[in-house]
């Protein structure tokens, strides 16, 4: 339990670290991996590339001392981190290395401010935070090995079908390679897929899963990630979309995440999406759409162009089929041959205020995911629009800390 001494000397480098908390995790980062290179199997190293991982573990460790008196308050920042590590494999095992770097990370940037009492408040801060998650987690990896068709680790899936859903995304249809039952799961949760490269190298990565569960397969719809500016290809989908084919064996984690539609309720249901974040959205849409018909649901999802959106023959086909859907499509580039109400709705940029702003919308829970700028501005339209926080439920693709 942390003194009231050490939580105040904890608050008290807020200062340091909103100035120097980059440095401190490229610092940490860089000292973890040299002396345990073996974790680099581990972590997503596009994202150590491009300073995406360091940078939102330095927004989380200032979060933790910001909030040292009530961590209580982090909840939800813990629940997704605790899930993400229990899909990579994040073990009890690994927190005494973290805690052993982390700490000399702080000494070497604080200099002399790093002081005994400063560095023994933060090892018993870390120390309540690990324990903490290693509780979380240890009850989850539990949970997926004892539950009906649930496993501990790794599990080889086998490709049983490849679909092309537009230029840059494809679909990998995947059944177990031991014939035995698919997990449990809900719409919007995910999966980590790990590949491994020809000079050994491990690489995991997150995909949702962009189905309904049911009992024939788990479907994974995922976007190629090309170079661009400062960032790397994506290793592992480029993996997928160039190398797996029919037939081939990829692993897969227990599904994990709590970005799921509440089911208890049965307010209208608004779904936005941008580019590959429709993935998750598409088994919300068939979930909800078998389960409670009657329920609205607006499905709004943004794309550049009809070249790059997926899905598109699906969702016209769910609007045929329920009367309690309302779908748009909005192409920010309309070609030619684009037929208004086949291929998009509305040319130009999504607008989730205006959406809000539709009557029998006004009860109505939002769900968003998307690229980082485009999840930015639908929220802020949101709040403009008058729609409270406890009713938008967002998840965007990228690092999280850990």
């Amino acid at each position: 339990m942390l003194t009231k001494i050490q939580r105040d000397i904890v608050k008290s480098c807020v200062p340091a670290l909103k100035a120097h908390g980059l440095a401190l995790t490229k610092n940490f980062y860089a000292r973890m991996f040299e002396a345990n290179p073996e974790l680099k199997h581990i972590f997503n190293m596009s994202h150590q590339a491009v300073g995406e991982q360091q940078q939102a573990l330095a927004l989380a460790v200032l979060g933790y001392a910001e909030h040292i008196d009530d961590t209580s308050v982090l909840a939800p920042v813990i629940d997704m981190i605790t899930a993400k590590h229990v899909s990579i494999g994040v073990r009890a095992e690994h927190y005494p290395i973290v805690g052993r770097h982390l700490l000399a990370a702080i000494a070497e940037v604080m200099g002399d401010a790093a002081t005994n009492e400063v560095l023994d408040a933060w090892a018993a801060a870390y120390g309540q935070l690990a324990d903490a998650l290693i509780q979380a987690e240890q009850a989850m990896y539990l949970r997926a090995a004892t539950a009906k068709g649930g496993w501990s680790g790794w599990r080889p899936f086998q490709v049983v079908r490849v679909a092309r859903e537009s230029s840059e995304i494809v679909s990998f249809y995947l059944k177990p390679s031991d014939a035995g039952l698919l997990p449990p799961y809900q719409p919007g949760q995910f999966v980590s897929v790990r590949v491994v490269d020809a000079q050994g190298m491990a690489h995991i990565r997150q995909y949702s899963l962009s189905d309904a569960p049911h009992q024939d397969y788990l479907r994974l719809t995922i976007k190629r990630q090309d170079a661009s500016g400062n960032a790397p290809a994506g290793q592992v989908s480029t993996a997928l979309h160039v190398d797996i084919c029919e037939g081939d064996v990829i692993e897969l984690s227990y599904p994990q995440g709590l970005f799921v539609v509440d089911q208890a309720k049965g307010t209208p249901l608004v779904l936005l999406s941008g580019g590959v974040g429709i993935t998750p959205m598409l088994g919300m849409l068939a979930h909800v759409a078998r389960q409670q018909p009657e329920r609205s649901i607006h499905f709004a999802h943004a794309a550049r162009d009809r070249h790059v959106h997926a899905m598109n023959d699906w969702l016209r086909t769910m609007v045929a089929k329920h009367p309690a859907l309302q779908l748009e499509i909005y192409y920010e580039q309309v070609g030619e041959a684009d037929v208004q109400g086949v291929h998009y709705d509305r040319q130009g940029r999504m607008d989730a205020g205006e959406i809000a702003a539709q009557g029998h919308l006004a009860e109505a829970d939002y769900y968003l995911c998307g690229p980082r700028g485009f999840m930015a501005a639908q929220m802020s339209l949101l709040k403009q629009a008058g729609v409270p926080d406890h009713r938008i439920h967002a998840e965007f693709f990228g690092a999280s800390m850990g």
